[in-house]
């Protein structure tokens, strides 16, 4: 199989945005390249065409590859329920979940037939493939039975680039340790490093350069620049930090965004289309005593257990500070679970949101809802528009729903959908004096005419002018291609992934 597998010496090193961008890179040179990831722990997720999920990541990728993106590119996504068990999604679809130790002693055969059925799959369709590692290589306690580094780059019969984050310090101990911990074999794979998150001026490293090739016999494939704002979505939630590094507010003419960072925060990703919007000012917030002075919007995420992030809500206040804002008038969104959250009662019956059977909680009541957990998961891909005033015209959206729960509105005059859908359901809700949003669907802000048309109107009610959405996807995949592959031995790589 011609490609190369990205591994790091840690998590959070960017594998994913090379990844992104070695798509990207590939497919502008007219080589139909397609992402690849094993094993995926992520709550975020992204939905293919045909209603399967799979990691974010993969999906992003794909979309830089300029292809469709299917089950194949990660056919094992880990959703994680606590810290101890975590549901597994196998090629797109719910499979069980599984408890550590369990996972390891029984889906281990079970997953790696799956990622060699998915890598023939790829090889058979695609002319190359950007495999995407998980943490580190040289995680010893786990050697055995891992399913994500030289696992797969053996299984797939590619070389390894291993790439090292010089912004936490330690590079040169990280490339050295990471090599000497890996068996013969393994280490024979490995054909060159890339540093990335470098700051400053790329000659005092020349030294550095030189050290890491006389010592380790690999070439350095480049010296990659930090990127403030790059515009990719972050693969899980070790990116919200990422997210949360917003721009210095000026003055009042900055639109104020505060997201509840909730427990079993999933889909993040759906807030950061918000941070390339010049004007607005994105905080991710834990504590009512957390939101800014000043705020215009609150939106409450995603989660992977609606009912324990709404005790956890309320253990910590935002019970009173939710409704308080509402009747404030500052603008309350929900996505997903957090419009969940926003209804009259959340029940679970066959403990599918808990894990206990007839369990059920009362929400925060700012709409007229209730919410049921069947075990049922909703994985589809929507279109439809904003229903928005009779006088305006209607607004495209595109996006997608992943929930176990189905919520009932009941009929009030002041509430009306927030969407039509292409089968003719709605969806959500808006009130009347449109400063209360409910949807299921993720990716709302993603397409630029729903996310310019809903911060107008934000931005309307705050005084502030009306702004034109930021840049497309597309944009953000071109840009960072143009501004990256200068610091790139791209020949050399191409040559390394037998292109």
């Amino acid at each position: 199989m011609k490609g190369v597998m990205l591994q790091g010496t840690s998590s959070d090193v960017g594998k994913s945005l090379i990844a992104t961008l070695f798509c990207r890179l590939l497919a502008q040179e007219g080589v139909k390249v397609a992402p690849f990831k094993s094993q995926n722990m992520s709550n975020n997720s992204y939905v293919t065409s045909d209603g399967l999920e799979i990691g974010r990541a993969q999906g992003i990728q794909a979309e830089a590859a300029s292809i469709q993106a299917t089950s194949m590119m990660n056919p094992i996504l880990l959703k994680p329920q606590n810290d101890r068990s975590a549901e597994v999604v196998l090629f797109g679809k719910r499979y069980a979940s599984f408890e550590g130790m369990d996972y390891r002693r029984e889906f281990y055969e079970i997953g790696r037939t799956a990622i060699q059925t998915a890598l023939d799959s790829l090889h058979q369709e695609y002319e190359a493939v950007v495999i995407e590692g998980a943490g580190s290589p040289v995680e010893m306690n786990l050697q055995s039975r891992e399913l994500v580094n030289m696992t797969v780059a053996h299984m797939a019969d590619v070389p390894v680039i291993l790439i090292a984050d010089i912004e936490r310090g330690g590079v040169f101990a990280s490339i050295s340790g990471t090599l000497s911990l890996l068996s013969e074999n393994d280490r024979a794979r490995v054909k060159g490093i890339i540093i990335n998150k470098f700051r400053g001026d790329r000659a005092l490293f020349e030294d550095g350069v030189k050290w890491i090739e006389q010592h380790t016999a690999l070439p350095v494939l480049g010296v990659l620049p930090h990127v403030d704002d790059h515009g990719i979505e972050q693969e899980d939630s070790l990116g919200t930090a990422a997210a949360a590094a917003v721009k210095q507010q000026t003055g009042n003419a900055s639109l104020s965004v505060a997201v509840i960072q909730l427990p079993y925060l999933s889909n993040f990703t759906d807030i950061e289309c918000l941070r390339n919007e010049t004007d607005v000012i994105v905080k991710w917030v834990r504590k009512p005593e957390d939101l800014p002075e000043k705020l215009d919007l609150l939106i409450i995420p995603g989660t992977k257990s609606s009912i324990h992030s709404l005790l956890e809500l309320k253990r910590l206040g935002w019970h009173d500070c939710i409704t308080g804002l509402h009747s404030a008038g500052i603008w309350i969104m929900g996505i997903c679970g957090g419009f969940q959250m926003m209804g009259e009662e959340l029940s679970d019956p066959h403990g599918i949101d808990t894990g206990i059977r007839h369990s059920s909680e009362r929400g925060f009541g700012l709409v007229p809802s209730c919410t049921v957990f069947h075990e049922e998961k909703e994985v589809t891909v929507r279109t439809g528009f904003i229903l928005s005033e009779k006088s305006e015209p209607a607004v495209n959206i595109k996006g997608y729903e992943i929930h176990l729960g189905k919520t009932v509105m009941k009929e009030q005059p002041e509430l009306r959908p927030f969407l039509k859908l292409e089968n003719g359901e709605t969806d959500g809700c808006w009130s009347s004096n449109r400063r209360l949003i409910g949807t299921y669907l993720h990716d709302v802000f993603r397409e630029p005419e729903a996310r310019e048309y809903i911060l107008n109107a934000i931005r309307k009610s705050a005084g502030l002018s009306e702004a034109a959405a930021a840049r497309s996807e597309a944009d953000v995949f071109d840009e960072l291609a143009k501004n990256l592959k200068p610091h790139l031995k791209w020949d050399k790589i191409r040559e390394i992934a037998g292109l």
